[in-house]
């Protein structure tokens, strides 16, 4: 189901069983499934829904940020069911999740002796983190049907492909319990059949595309089979340009459009099938069709491959951020009388900039870790409440503008149809990241500076544009100077701060000790003794004390307590010593250097 239509039935659960339309302008962008069963559906005039069913519930979606959230919400709890890491998302309601090793240690840990009572490991270090399952069958739907049992599956594919998937659509329904939102699941080796056998059992169906996927023993494909009777558009990663092409080759004719419709499907239904068998249908014709200057390459390659069922893509792994912040405004023929003057367009411009600056300050930044701030209510705040407490995870670097103009009506009344659209980009103004600002503020300097020159540089004209289409976007989104590797750069700041906890084990301190023992006025009689023995004496000083110059036969007198040089630094010279030999008076620690020197022969 359309995420837009179930975020609307998770706050109001009776509407799951009405008909359900979201409304953005003019026109209907999506409804439920019981709204469909009478007669509603995308891109159709309000006008026209209400006429056809009055009992339509239509509601606004122009504000998308309840949308938005409720992608990141389920984005975030897919998210840790991927050992990996690779968990895409494409759009607010498509997510791709790859668990080849969650799926592979679980068939290492799998009793055959014991499947209906099975336990799915949703942890490798809690064995007690999981689920009990069935594993006697697969979960869900499976294309294309059949009823044959796991024993004769896992004779004939021990270990392999089908247990695999079977795991696979055991743990897809395990996640449709728990994540709030209906949807519909795919479940297949490659992001192309997945996309495509998901859509197979609408609304809230689970399908699995069952092997062989490839020919062996005579047996068909079912890969083959199941993608044979798609349209040729209808397939992930084939435009509409290049399905129109190859359908205008295959037909020997221009191919035929349903009217009055921007996004509308094509009368002429040609098949993979078609394409797939058409004569000398190869590589080298679809480059001689596809290819040229512009082209994507080895588009030729790719498209080949695609209508075959092979699509080698990865799932990307999870980001942090997202790679560009996209906020669209769709302008249908009754939306607008016309936009003929610079206060029209700069009206929409507003409110583009406030959603997208909106969304880059919730998307791209967070709350600083020193802030008392709860992270539950991180997400819970409006464009003017975001406060300097929070600090940029990442900036965008590029800021695009991009328009569709419709084309001149022609002589007959109609429109030709037409999808070119006129883009124009310029350096992300450094203003956005000052989040002291008003979002208000922000987006008044944003437009005036801007985006009314880019918007000159895109249309000279001072008047009459007619736009189909109006989207500003962020883009070249990277990450900000961090503590972590990832990042663009090091966190200088959050490095010394984080530098006495990581250097604790390697910290010596340098602190003054006073001596364990001090010398007191009863001198060591054995240390004077030796002190006679020395071939030098002091000037000034001894052991325990100082020498009194007013002594009595050059008796000692000494100091009570500690050594008093640990108390100052200025107590006076070092203590000197007399040579016996030659009597100069020098330092303690050159004895030993003048001795040696009276040693030498003359």
């Amino acid at each position: 189901m359309s995420k837009y239509a179930a975020v609307f039935e998770k706050e109001d659960p009776k509407l799951r069983y009405l008909p359900l339309a979201v409304q953005q302008k003019q026109i209907i962008v999506t409804c439920n499934y019981e709204a469909r069963r009478q007669g509603l559906y995308k891109l159709q005039r309000v006008t026209e829904a209400r006429r056809k069913c009055p009992d339509a519930i239509i509601v606004l979606g122009e504000d998308l940020t309840p949308f938005r959230n409720a992608s990141k919400e389920n984005y975030d709890f897919l998210k840790r069911f991927a050992w990996s890491g690779k968990v895409e998302r494409l759009g607010f309601d498509e997510v791709f999740i790859d668990v080849t090793d969650m799926v592979d240690y679980n068939l290492e840990v799998l009793n055959p002796h014991s499947l209906h009572s099975s336990f799915f490991h949703l942890s490798r270090n809690d064995p007690i983190v999981g689920f009990n399952f069935d594993c006697s069958s697969i979960a869900g739907h499976v294309v294309p049907p059949n009823d044959f049992g796991i024993d004769i599956a896992m004779k004939q594919d021990l270990g392999g492909l089908y247990l695999r998937l079977l795991l696979g659509s055991h743990l897809a329904q395990h996640l449709e319990e728990h994540k709030g939102y209906s949807s519909t699941v795919g479940i297949s080796t490659s992001k192309l059949l997945s996309k495509l056998v998901g859509n197979v059992n609408k609304p809230k169906g689970q399908t699995t595309l069952l092997p062989p996927y490839n020919v062996s023993g005579g047996s068909e494909s079912n890969v083959t089979s199941f993608l044979d009777e798609h349209d040729i558009g209808k397939i992930p990663g084939i435009g509409f340009k290049s399905a129109q092409r190859i359908r205008n080759h295959v037909l020997a004719r221009p191919v035929a459009f349903d009217a009055g419709l921007v996004y509308g499907s094509t009368k002429d239904n040609v098949k993979v099938r078609d394409v797939r068998m058409y004569p000398f249908m190869g590589v080298e014709v679809l480059e001689q069709l596809l290819g040229g200057p512009g082209a994507p390459k080895d588009i030729a390659i790719k498209i080949w491959r695609l209508i075959n069922g092979i699509d080698t893509t990865e799932v990307a792994c999870a980001r942090e951020v997202p790679q560009q912040i996209s906020i669209v405004c769709s302008i249908q023929e009754d939306s607008y009388i016309r936009l003929d003057t610079m206060a029209e367009v700069e009206r929409e411009l507003r409110l583009l900039s406030k959603s997208l600056l909106t969304r880059i300050r919730i998307d791209l930044s967070c709350i600083r870790d020193n802030d008392d701030v709860s992270a539950d209510n991180q997400g819970e705040h409006t464009a003017d409440s975001i406060s300097p407490s929070r600090e940029w995870l990442a900036y965008p670097k590029t800021l695009r503008l991009t328009t569709r103009p419709r084309p001149p009506m022609n002589p007959d009344g109609t429109r030709s149809r037409t999808f070119n659209r006129l883009s124009r980009s310029c350096d992300m103004p450094s203003l956005i990241l000052n989040l002291d600002e008003s979002i208000e503020h922000l987006s008044e300097t944003l437009v005036r500076d801007t985006l009314v020159p880019l918007f000159h540089r895109l249309h000279p004209e001072r008047s009459g544009w007619d736009l189909s289409l109006m989207n500003l976007c962020a883009a070249s989104i990277s990450l900000t100077a961090a503590s972590a590797r990832d990042g663009a750069g090091r966190d200088i700041s959050k490095m010394f701060k984080m530098q006495d906890l990581v250097l604790k084990h390697w910290k010596v301190a340098d602190t003054d000790t006073a001596p364990v023992n001090c010398y007191s006025a009863d001198v060591d009689e054995r240390a004077l003794e030796n002190l006679e023995k020395k071939p030098y004496v002091t000037s000034k000083e001894t052991l325990g004390g100082v020498v009194g110059e007013g002594g009595k036969d050059g008796a000692i007198e000494t100091t009570q307590g500690c050594d008093s040089s640990w108390e100052s630094d200025d107590e006076g010279p070092w203590p000197n010593y007399n040579c016996a030999k030659c009597g100069l008076a020098m330092p303690d620690f050159a004895m030993i250097a003048h001795e040696r020197f009276h040693d030498f022969p003359d």
